[in-house]
């Protein structure tokens, strides 16, 4: 019989975090500590602006690239806050992050190709990389503080090797890649002369003293594709505005992807994107830092292992010592207790739960509560 689907969509997997998620509810979780959804509104500033550009009529087509004041907003940003230097042409605005991942991924892998990625990891990289017919070689770094050696990644490179992505701060974990790290995947691009996918929605999102992330190595800047996202720093995450900057002979096969995917973002919400990039996040860093520091405190009383995130909203601590797997964990919990978490199957680490505290103190300590009284009972 014809194969009616592409074989390659039916091999990937709908989100399972979302799947999860649906789950929880049909079966009537009341604390939810699921999605990674800033729980503060978007700043009024931002949303004038939108607004400001739908009165003035700002609803027409626009240029697939992006509204040039924006991207040269995005340059200037780039250079104050991560000291680099892209031009406007260096610059592609997308729907989101995940479209800038996806058309990054689609413009250089043939069916083959392979890509490095560090795990646990966020599950749309494998999926894309699916679409494309290329290989996921995974290295799992949770045995090594939540960083990479030379050795680790001499291991996991071929000749196909096409790419490596990074996500620093990192989700599920919150941990930054440190400049050893960084420094590992440098002095092997050099070497091996594959590209590095910086995935940065969370950048602004740190802790601790905040570190360049791996575009600070702009002598190797051909090779270097960086993935941004509005939504998570400026709660955003409706409005699907993000950026892709890679050198100019990449954008320009990249827009090819972009152009018949999504032709152009919406108009409109580009104009609260210009407005978004001089916001000052300090406040919802400091209340995320507040929330982090409770989860941490609840969650060291409780006997679980986790490294202590320096970044994002998500705390990864490990299951493995209860004996269950993660979906199972998460499903018992929820039939116990109400309270809804990530399984950690979800990240490539079946042996842990992830928990996203951007959501409000009350609904973050009822669902710690029940979390403690499940695990009492294992």
């Amino acid at each position: 019989m014809k194969e009616l689907l592409n074989s390659r969509l039916r091999e990937a997997e709908e989100s399972l975090i979302r799947k999860f998620s649906l789950l929880a509810v049909k079966l009537g979780a009341k604390h939810i500590l699921t999605l990674g959804e800033p729980d503060f509104d978007t700043p009024k500033e931002i949303k004038q602006s939108m607004v400001e550009a739908l009165e003035l009529g700002k609803t027409s087509y626009g240029i697939s690239y992006g509204n040039e004041e924006l991207r040269r907003a995005i340059g200037a940003y780039e250079a104050r806050v991560n000291k680099v230097d892209y031009a406007p042409t260096e610059i592609m605005v997308t729907a989101g992050a995940t479209e800038s991942l996806t058309v990054a991924l689609l413009t250089m892998l043939n069916p083959g190709d392979e890509v490095i990625n560090l795990i646990p990891a966020y599950p749309l990289y494998k999926n894309v990389v699916t679409f494309a017919g290329a290989k996921m070689v995974n290295i799992d770094i949770s045995k090594n503080n939540f960083q990479l050696s030379t050795k680790m990644l001499e291991a996991a490179i071929t000749e196909k090797t096409k790419a490596i992505i990074l996500t620093s701060p990192n989700n599920p974990t919150g941990t930054v890649l440190s400049d050893e790290s960084l420094e590992v995947v440098y002095q092997s691009v050099k070497k091996n002369e594959f590209f590095v996918i910086s995935d940065e929605v969370y950048n602004q999102l740190v802790y601790t003293e905040r570190r360049l992330g791996f575009s600070k190595y702009q002598d190797i800047r051909r090779f270097i594709i960086v993935c941004q996202s509005f939504s998570k720093p400026y709660a955003m995450t409706g409005w699907r505005l993000g950026y892709l900057m890679a050198p100019l002979w990449f954008i320009s096969e990249a827009m090819k992807a972009h152009q018949y995917m999504v032709l152009a973002v919406n108009t409109f919400i580009q104009y609260g994107g210009i407005t978004a990039l001089d916001y000052d996040v300090t406040e919802m860093v400091r209340s995320y830092q507040t929330r982090r520091d409770y989860v941490v405190q609840r969650m060291s009383a409780m006997g679980l292992e986790f490294p202590k995130p320096e970044g994002a909203f998500y705390v990864f601590p490990s299951i493995e010592k209860y004996g269950l797997k993660s979906w199972e964990f998460c499903e018992k919990l929820v039939h116990a207790e109400g309270v809804a978490l990530v399984p950690g199957i979800c990240f490539d680490a079946d042996d842990h739960i992830r928990i996203s505290y951007c959501v409000e103190m009350e609904t973050l300590a009822r669902g710690l509560d029940g979390l403690e009284r499940f695990i009492a009972t294992l």
